[in-house]
């Protein structure tokens, strides 16, 4: 037996063995529909983590109030965070739906897009992550060289606060790395399975 579930009788005859495909194709839907439900919780609160986070000091008579708008990393980190839950939302629903009409397999157009739209997805989320955890190993240990203050000392509860959001984020963008993965997996099988037929036949 192939390893898509086509084998070949002692004939010479195609005989289509469709169950172990069947209960493959129901895993990783199941898997990529958990994948996408832990990265829409965990985005979104990213994102209000983030995004309700502040904190006051006053420096002699001056207020200064530092939140996630001071650091364009932090912006970054909330914009990626908002669309990948979004998207998640969307390909959720995408994925419930066909497991509730028993369509597992999909068309190859189909499968370009969600394959195209996890990568972009995957980059967009890496990328926010680096660069917000550049931003927050500056504000926590400084740079003496630059005399680059450690913003941390100062601003503890915000920064942890951050950090709890940041550690979401990360998460988040490791899912979707594994999530695009598995798109590709998806995509990729379809154009083996037409080979593997056209063999046999």
């Amino acid at each position: 037996m192939s390893y898509l579930g086509v084998g070949v009788s002692p004939g010479n005859v195609p005989v289509y063995h469709g169950t172990n495909m069947k209960v493959l194709d129901r895993k990783i839907r199941i898997t990529e529909l958990v994948l996408r439900c832990v990265i829409l919780g965990l985005g979104v609160l990213s994102v209000v983590l983030v995004v309700t986070d502040s904190q006051v000091r006053v420096f002699f008579t001056i207020q200064k109030k530092a939140t996630y708008t001071d650091m364009k990393a932090l912006v970054f980190l909330v914009v990626a965070n908002g669309l990948v839950a979004g998207y998640s939302l969307i390909q959720g629903l995408r994925c419930v739906v066909s497991m509730i009409r028993g369509s597992v397999l999909f068309n190859k157009p189909l499968a370009w897009a969600i394959f195209s739209g996890d990568q972009v997805m995957a980059y967009i989320t890496v990328a926010a992550v680096s660069a917000a955890a550049q931003s927050a190993v500056f504000a926590k240990l400084g740079q003496p060289e630059l005399q680059w203050m450690k913003i941390c000392n100062m601003y503890g509860k915000f920064c942890n606060q951050v950090g709890e959001g940041l550690a979401s984020a990360i998460v988040v963008s490791i899912s979707m790395v594994v999530l695009s993965c598995i798109s590709a997996f998806s995509l990729f099988r379809l154009y083996g399975g037409s080979k593997i037929k056209n063999a046999h036949w």
